[in-house]
């Protein structure tokens, strides 16, 4: 940015000499070109803007270097046209003397909105993907692949689509010219310029436009899934890293719904920002391009009754009819973006209300749970529905006064420039070209007005990514401020806590181990009352509880396995289901098919890649064997059993226990469980013994 900032630099003090040696108004006694000296002021006031430009968002960063370019080569274009260097044969595209200045202006807006804090918010949030060093394969569609860096693509895409809108641009003002000259060839029934301007420019322009926008298309659906790939992988693998997933049910507040966070707030968000960057970017140079057609129409307007001459009088009318609709347009729809955020949150609650009922629609029906649960969806529902009429509401008010402004909006330039159409002062075509500017301008100052309710939705957008990273930051965080829990190597193969304290949540210690061994290959049963702290005391050296102090050492590179009481099972083949958490292919059938036969699943072997939901189809002492598979599979160091067997019958319990003993002879088990028959499974016993003030201890037994 710094050798584009002395660009900037360079090309404003060329401006400056040129302004002065073309001379023309006195300043400060100095015979000077004001339009000149005033591309040089905003030239000047951009290249500090860009010099500093590394302190500001990488997305926001790409929207300065591309106005520090456009303005090198506008300034220099249109000062060598000032002093008549300008070839002759390029006259009818030198820049107009406000192009440059406003580019300028452009890159100074950038660099200041750039320390908003919503925009901070949502560009914190953007800038992961533009900054990215990650290369893969790249699909173009049609145009085939290539490998290359995400952040290159990204740059590149944003570079030429801003291109593209500036040039649709270009071609609407074209167009515009192109409608005055058409209409007064109709005024004046002049054929030959009828047909010469309907072949000849129009069909051209249109043919360019018409490529523009399919490239547009293109290009902007290549950027969108592109960006959204990226972000989705980031969030989810954030999510799903170091116990990710498990904490931030802990932590509550911004973490709920993290499905609907990944999968629609975050296409959400590239739709909308694409739309409040690039197109709003295409909305202001229409602003631009337009006010100056508006400024230079060849009338004297005066204000009624009155001879008083207001030079652009058209444009400001826009101005005022545009600023006075923006300010109604927010204090009607404001409540909308506290009501947008909180539909999203009572729908997501509620499908995953469905989603838990059908997990559990067998615990339900067992229960005659179906009245019951009609309320909570009920209750669930209503919310949605009271909410819902609460924006509909909002949305009526807004919408009666933005259908009347925008119907407003269409006579407005006619009742302006009528009069003087009527006395001759101007021509049908500049009537019509004036009233095509005037919508333009309008249009691009009422750019609120129109995306109101989106521009709700999009902060409610916002507001969800931002509070979900924050969440997912503070649940990677968890544990890692002192006091907490350190884990290391052991200097042996047991497994030893020293000074352990697992706190909950809210603080309350429930688990003190001053010191505790866990003898390698020696299995253990853990006893001990419910609440006790035993399945707390298994996550923590699991390593994804984080909540106390002391220290946890294991030895170095073993792998520690846990099954829950209830295992999870994806949803997908038999295959996935058994392998999990191994990718497919990590095991052969031969494997998969004598693991499930070890653990009483054999008349399953035959269906390994059938797609069901098995998670309801094996009954809970099937999912539990299935765990044991998997552990049959991974062959652990450690494996922690978390009543991961107490949905079976003590026989077929016991034949579990005693098969992984035989075909795991090296592995050490420590189980959890409260049937005495374990008890003569076991080596050692350790019961977990509450004190008076609710702390559990534990406590080796003699294994009678």
């Amino acid at each position: 940015m710094t050798f584009l900032s002395g660009l900037v630099a360079a090309t404003a003090a060329f401006c400056l000499v040129a302004g002065v040696y073309k001379g023309g108004s006195s300043f400060l006694g100095v015979q000077v070109d004001p339009t000149l000296i005033g591309v040089a002021v905003t030239g000047a006031l951009m290249s500090v803007a860009t010099a500093r430009a590394r302190a500001i968002s990488t997305f926001l960063r790409i929207f300065s270097t591309i106005f520090a370019v456009e303005y090198v080569l506008l300034g220099m274009a249109f000062a060598l046209s000032t002093l008549g260097a300008w070839p002759a044969a390029l006259a009818a595209i030198a820049p107009p003397a406000s192009l440059p200045a406003t580019i300028a202006i452009f890159g100074l807006v950038v660099y200041a909105i750039s320390f908003i804090p919503v925009i901070r918010q949502i560009t914190d949030i953007a800038d992961t993907f533009f900054e990215t060093d990650r290369v893969r394969t790249i699909s173009f569609g049609p145009l085939g692949s290539r490998r290359m860096s995400e952040r290159v693509v990204g740059w590149s895409l944003i570079i030429v689509l801003v291109v593209v809108n500036q040039l649709q641009v270009a071609i609407n003002v074209r167009l515009s010219f192109f409608n005055r000259d058409f209409f007064n060839a109709i005024q004046e029934k002049n054929e030959t310029a009828f047909w010469n301007l309907l072949l000849f420019v129009f069909c051209f322009w249109a043919a360019i436009s018409v490529i523009s926008v399919l490239l547009e298309y293109f290009l902007e659906s290549l950027l969108k899934i592109t960006w959204r790939e990226w972000l989705t992988e980031r969030y989810s693998a954030n999510w799903l890293s170091r116990g990710g997933l498990y904490r931030m049910n802990l932590i509550g507040e911004g973490a709920d719904n993290p499905d609907q966070r990944i999968a629609e707030d975050v296409r959400g968000f590239i739709n909308l920002t694409y739309s409040y960057s690039i197109s709003m970017l295409s909305t202001l140079s229409n602003l631009v391009s337009f006010s100056i057609i508006l400024w230079m129409i060849p009338a004297n307007f005066v204000i009624p009754g009155t001879s008083v001459v207001v030079p652009g009088l058209p444009f400001w009318v826009a101005l005022l009819y545009a600023v006075l609709g923006t300010w109604i347009a927010h204090k009607i729809g404001k409540p909308l973006v506290r009501l947008d955020y909180a539909q999203e949150r009572y729908e997501a609650d509620f499908r995953f209300s469905l989603a838990r009922l059908r997990e559990y629609a067998e615990q339900v029906a067992l229960l005659r749970g179906e009245k019951a649960e009609r309320q909570i969806l009920g209750n669930r529902f209503s919310e949605i529905v009271q909410n819902y009429f609460a924006i509909v509401v909002r949305n009526m008010k807004l919408t009666t006064f933005t259908q009347s402004f925008f119907q407003a909006s269409v006579v407005i330039p006619y009742i302006i420039v009528a009069p003087y159409y009527f006395t001759g002062q101007i021509t049908l075509g500049v009537m019509t070209q004036t009233a095509g500017a005037f919508s333009r301008v309008e249009g691009a100052l009422t750019f609120f007005i129109s995306r109101y309710q989106s521009l709700a939705s999009y902060k409610a957008v916002v507001d969800r990514l931002s509070s979900f990273g924050d969440a997912m930051k503070r649940a990677q965080s968890l544990g890692s401020e002192p006091p907490h829990i350190k884990h290391g190597a052991s200097k042996d193969r047991d497994l030893v806590l020293r000074d352990l304290k697992l706190n909950l949540p809210n603080g309350r210690q429930i688990v003190a181990a001053d010191e505790l061994v866990l003898a390698a290959g020696k299995s253990t049963l853990v006893t001990g009352p419910s609440g006790s702290g035993k399945s707390t005391l298994f996550r923590a050296i699991a390593d994804i509880w984080p909540y106390g102090d002391g220290h946890i050492e294991a030895p170095r590179d073993a792998r520690v396995m846990l099954l829950p009481q209830r295992p999870y099972v994806p949803t997908g083949s038999l295959r996935t289901a058994v392998t999990y958490p191994g990718v497919i292919g990590a095991y052969s059938d031969e494997q998969i098919s004598s693991a499930l036969k070890a653990t009483k699943l054999g008349s399953f072997v035959d269906q390994l890649d059938t797609e069901d939901n098995w998670g309801q189809r094996l009954s809970g002492g099937e999912q539990q064997r299935l765990a044991i598979a998997r552990a049959l599979l991974d062959r652990p160091d450690w494996l922690f059993l978390d009543e991961a067997t107490s949905a079976l019958d003590e026989k077929l319990e016991g034949e579990i226990y005693r098969m992984l003993r035989q075909e795991l002879p090296d592995v050490t088990i420590v189980s959890i469980g409260h049937r005495s028959t374990l008890i003569d499974l076991h080596d050692v016993r350790i019961d977990m013994q509450t004190r008076d003030d609710g702390v559990s201890s534990p406590r080796y037994l003699a294994n009678a």
